[in-house]
């Protein structure tokens, strides 16, 4: 039998060493809370390589359309308009350069309109799958509106100088966008996105009566909302183990090598 020593204190007994700080429910706090909350969807270089580059891309354009001489600009700015001349006669540069430029001279609208639409839709899809997005509604709308302008001028309906018509900016981009992003929320938020802006589409058709933009922003969200069904699929065919099973069904699995369960794969 152990000797029992005048002083000695059991180990269950022996107060606890005193706390700390508590950084731990700390910690705990901002990562359930509203901070975690907002601190995920700020916009990284990490997590929106495209959207952030995109933005310094237009930013670019913009300081120097406000700072380099204004003839310059204007003539750099026809030779990427997107009108119906230049998509007859230098499609490719028309589509690419013309929604790099912004139509007029403030980039901070644009900052929120892709922080709300481009970087929710890349954190989610990726930004492969996101710049495809964008350029899919910028070159969609962009064909099919200027399509209707050329028939117009041909068909004497609208006068020659439309062919020429300065056509530049980034909206058909982030309203596809927009509309791609509406097929990933709940159904309310869903519901909210897509009735926003059908709301301001409308107002703009009332008010603005531009054919071009009338034609083109109905069309950029349509061509987002008709890639929901590719934006939904698991990107890159990877394979997803489905819920576990219950017992008795488990018992009836094929297994592998040694007796070991086979994991089910979608």
């Amino acid at each position: 039998m152990a000797e029992w020593r005048q002083g000695a204190v059991p180990a269950r007994s022996r107060p606890a060493p005193p706390a700390g700080p508590p950084y731990g429910l700390l910690r705990h706090g901002l990562r359930a809370g509203v901070a975690e909350w907002v601190l995920t969807r700020v916009p990284t270089p990490r997590r929106n390589p495209f959207a952030l580059g995109y933005l310094a891309a237009v930013g670019a354009t913009t300081t120097f359309a406000r700072l380099a001489d204004p003839e310059l600009v204007l003539r750099l700015q026809e030779a990427s308009s997107s009108d119906g001349h230049n998509l007859l006669h230098h499609p490719v540069r028309a589509l690419l350069f013309s929604g790099f430029w912004v139509a007029g001279p403030i980039w901070m609208p644009y900052l929120w309109a892709f922080a709300f639409t481009v970087a929710p839709l890349e954190r989610r899809v990726g930004a492969a799958r996101a710049a495809a997005v964008f350029a899919i509604g910028h070159i969609t709308a962009t064909v099919l509106s200027q399509a209707v302008v050329i028939t117009a001028v041909a068909t004497g309906r609208m006068e020659s100088e439309a062919m020429n018509y300065l056509d530049i900016g980034v909206s058909y981009g982030v309203l596809a966008s927009l509309g791609a992003l509406a097929g990933l929320l709940p159904p309310r938020g869903r519901l909210l996105a897509l009735g926003g802006v059908g709301a301001m589409i409308a107002d703009q058709i009332l008010t603005d009566r531009d054919l071009v933009t009338g034609i083109g922003h109905p069309v950029a969200v349509l061509a987002g909302v008709v890639l929901w069904r590719w934006l939904r699929r698991d990107g890159g065919g990877r394979l997803r183990p489905r819920r576990l099973r219950t017992p008795a069904a488990s018992a009836a699995s094929a297994s592998g090598p040694g007796g070991a369960a086979v994991l089910d794969r979608g």
